[in-house]
């Protein structure tokens, strides 16, 4: 005859630790996840436990801001008016803190010269670009619509 505990023993080994979270479960946490994915590449990644995906994410993003930057791009301001400045713009706003750095330390191009600097602009869009995909990427990992392998 089995007692009471041998019959739920095997019960005690299927069930979760309260801390870990199920695939598909939703955090508390997604929009702080998406912000500071934007903020700082691969930092929401880090923030949902993929610290391998956030330090590729951050080496890649930064690897493509620093190229831009060193082929002279165009780093552009909000306030042109001029339809591809402002697309241009919204595509380098992605890089968060690192757009910030080179605004506020004038690094970058006023205007693209010559077809590297051309070249180097279009690294720090698609910087911008990538770091805004990672972000939305870290916030579905975090609301549960990903699951995470």
């Amino acid at each position: 005859m089995r007692t009471s505990a041998a019959i739920l023993e095997p019960m005690a080994t299927t069930t979760q630790p309260a801390a870990q979270r199920l695939p598909g479960e939703p955090s508390t946490f997604p929009y702080l996840v998406l912000l500071a994915g934007w903020l700082v590449p691969g930092a929401g990644h880090l923030l949902v436990g993929k610290w391998v995906r956030a330090l590729l994410i951050f080496v890649s993003i930064l690897g493509m801001y620093l190229l831009g930057l060193g082929l002279a791009g165009k780093v552009y301001t909000p306030n042109t008016g001029d339809i591809l400045d402002i697309l241009g713009f919204a595509g380098q706003l992605g890089m968060g803190v690192l757009y910030v750095i080179a605004r506020l330390f004038s690094l970058g191009a006023a205007s693209a010269v010559n077809t590297l600097a051309d070249y180097g602009t279009k690294f720090l869009i698609v910087a911008g670009l990538l770091n805004l995909i990672a972000a939305v990427d870290a916030h579905s990992l975090a609301n549960g619509r990903k699951a995470s392998h």
